[in-house]
């Protein structure tokens, strides 16, 4: 068998652009793949096109090799969009030899070590009273993780809100006040787990907004025992920063969605810096370089806790990768109670694995277990569009 095409697809599905690979056999045998660079698809698409003259013809059952000639076919190795295109092709690559060998994804990496995948959801209304009448909802649903909402500037909505609930500014900039939003976010989180007990598990996304100092005094202004964990306080770039931040708290951090290697998880793995892997199978260079990852993190103790803010393929292949592993917590979701993210549309893509009081049924489909409608793919279009671009209120620039 050998690889005869390579078609990327950057379109609208839902509420936000998807990119969608095809991965064409001479056997009439196919795959499908996602790429994770959320707003920048256009670009991710490119490199697929470099990539698809490296590996026609070449065999899809050799993912490995494929991985390694596609990671070391440039000078300059690595970086986001390279391995967001990586990470598509390895998916589909994954689907061709499952379907080819009539075996599911999670058979060619050791078999199923669970049969049910838990998942945390997320809660959408601002903090506030009608962010813990949502958990309340997640908890009769099933859901016993989640994370609760982020002020996204004091008092008008938390991140994924700020879309719309935001103060606006021109030219899509919006206001965001990291002192405000942590002041908000503390006191309604400290109610939410006076209202919602013990048992559940809470965390909080803080997106990377924030300087050492302002996760510091956010942490610090929660008592023991109000989170379970706190995710991206802020960014990865320097590791000794996170150093500082782990010794003034003792909140577990879940870190990683933004890593775009197992080299990149080199120091919060081995310096002990993260608790819960954020990994995503979008990004990251797919299952193949997900399945590194899960293994270094197992010799520390660190669950896995997939990133998975994407579409149907994205949460099949993270599905297939959590039944698999031992060390695996929850993977993110978003068919919650409280929201409806529009990511997917089962007129464009299906998927096997259902999900039943907040856990996903493992299906035993062959590949990844979605199918696509293509002809819709080639009728839809790529629609620009950017994520919000954020300002202080004395006009400096600060993080989406």
């Amino acid at each position: 068998m050998k690889i005869t095409n390579v078609i990327p697809y950057p379109i609208w599905i839902g509420s936000r652009n998807q990119l969608l690979v095809k991965i064409e056999t001479d056997s009439d045998v196919f795959g499908w793949g996602e790429s994770g660079l959320s707003a920048r698809e256009l670009g991710v698409s490119g490199i697929i096109e470099h990539y698809k003259d490296i590996i026609v013809g070449m065999d899809p059952f050799e993912i490995g090799k494929v991985w390694q000639r596609l990671y070391r076919s440039q000078y300059f190795e690595g970086g986001r969009t390279l391995t967001a295109a990586i990470s598509a092709i390895d998916l589909a690559l994954y689907d061709i030899k499952g379907k080819a060998l009539g075996v599911p994804v999670y058979e060619l990496i050791g078999g199923k070590q669970r049969d049910i995948v838990p998942t945390f959801a997320t809660t959408s209304a601002p903090p506030g009273q009608e962010m813990i009448d949502q958990a309340k909802k997640l908890i009769k649903s099933g859901w016993q993780a989640f994370r609760l909402s982020m002020s996204s500037d004091g008092g008008s909505g938390e991140f994924e809100s700020i879309y719309t609930k935001s103060r606006q500014l021109q030219n899509d900039e919006l206001i965001f006040e990291p002192r405000e939003s942590l002041n908000k976010t503390a006191e309604w989180l400290v109610k939410a787990r006076d209202e919602l007990g013990s048992e559940v598990v809470l965390g909080v996304d803080l997106h990377h907004r924030f300087s050492v100092a302002e996760a510091a005094s956010f942490c610090n202004k929660l008592p023991s025992g109000t989170l379970d964990f706190v995710e991206e306080p802020i960014r990865d770039e320097t590791p000794s920063a996170y150093e500082a931040l782990r010794k003034m708290t003792n909140i577990p951090f879940a870190i990683g969605e933004e890593f775009s290697s197992k080299w990149q998880f080199v120091p919060y793995i081995e310096n002990d810096l993260t608790q819960f892997a954020r990994v995503d199978i979008c990004n990251v260079g797919g299952i193949t370089e997900s399945l590194k990852v899960a293994g270094w993190c197992e010799s520390h103790y660190i669950d896995m806790m997939p990133h998975n803010p994407l579409g149907p393929v994205c949460t099949a292949a993270s599905i297939h990768f959590g039944a698999s592993i031992p060390n695996f917590a929850w993977l993110e979701t978003r068919e919650s109670a409280s929201e409806n993210a529009g990511f997917s549309n089962d007129e464009i893509i299906k998927i096997d694995h259902k999900m039943e009081n907040a856990m996903f049924k493992v299906a035993d489909t062959p590949g990844l277990g979605i199918s696509v409608n293509e002809e819709i793919l080639k009728e839809s279009k790529f629609k620009k569009w950017d994520p919000p671009q954020l300002k202080r209120t004395d006009g400096s620039v600060t993080n989406w």
